[in-house]
């Protein structure tokens, strides 16, 4: 229009006054729409992700986009994480003998978590977490397990990952047969039971037992036991590979366990 009445830009903006970088400006925000739409894919798939890890999933995907604004999108759309746990306002005091895990390998934990087909039938689910790089070399689901089947699970996964120092378990009969003390004894591996009654002594594990029941356990049916195996091991690869984690810098634990090797295939 300007060109029109024969008045140069730079002459108009004079006149007004107005400034003439103003009037080229040309905004670069991105797309709102298509971040909301985006966000609310991831959320749909990973139903409890908070908006720190979806932020870390849209900066990898190349989204320029900052945390604030992925936490405001995220609470306008509504997809905050409500728990509904009550809070606690009893202490708990740790046991001072325990050494925190200075490395991979050092301590894993080992508990079952109890689940069951669409059929009713009981499932029990034998997982196992490195308490420093938060790798999960196993979640195995059977029917009933043995003191034998905890042997054969982790004879299985240890070829794999590598022998522990300590595994850190309850003192469930599964835990305390013959069978897994003589393969700790033969392969070096130290058996740190809890305390009866003090979940406590291996909080970490329990952390990690809620995380399997919200994002896997409670968002899928189990038609069979093959069924539960290949998606308990879609979310273990998901978990180890993928996942965000809070605990170490929103890395992926295949990163910190296999430091030099991250093709290093998963158990």
């Amino acid at each position: 229009m300007l060109a029109e009445c024969g008045i140069s830009i730079r002459r108009a903006c004079k006149i007004l006054p107005f400034d003439t970088s103003t009037y080229h400006y040309k905004s670069r925000r991105t797309d709102q729409a298509a971040v909301e739409r985006r966000i609310k894919e991831i959320c749909e798939a990973r139903v409890r992700y908070g908006y720190r890890r979806v932020h870390v999933l849209l900066r990898r995907e190349g989204w320029m986009i900052n945390m604030k604004k992925t936490r405001r999108i995220y609470k306008e759309l509504g997809l905050q994480l409500r728990n509904k746990h009550p809070k606690r306002r009893v202490k708990a005091k740790r046991r001072e003998d325990r050494q925190i895990a200075v490395g991979p390998n050092d301590i894993w934990a080992m508990d079952f978590v109890h689940d069951q087909l669409a059929t009713g039938m009981k499932l029990r689910i034998l997982t196992v977490v490195d308490t420093h790089s938060r790798y999960c070399p196993a979640t195995d689901p059977r029917f009933t397990y043995r003191g034998e089947d905890v042997v054969q699970t982790l004879e299985r996964v240890c070829k794999q990952a590598g022998y522990p120092k300590t595994i850190r378990v309850d003192s469930g009969s599964e835990f305390i047969s013959r069978d897994l003390d003589l393969w700790a004894y033969a392969n070096s591996v130290t058996l740190d039971f809890s305390r009866p009654g003090k979940p406590t002594d291996n909080g970490f594990f329990e952390a990690f037992n809620s995380k399997l029941r919200m994002e896997c356990l409670n968002t899928h049916w189990f038609m069979s036991l093959a069924d539960s195996r290949e998606k308990l091991e879609n979310w273990r690869r998901h978990y180890n590979e993928d996942r965000p984690h809070s605990a170490i810098g929103y890395k992926v634990p295949i990163l910190l366990h296999y430091p030099g090797d991250v093709t290093n295939p998963s158990p």
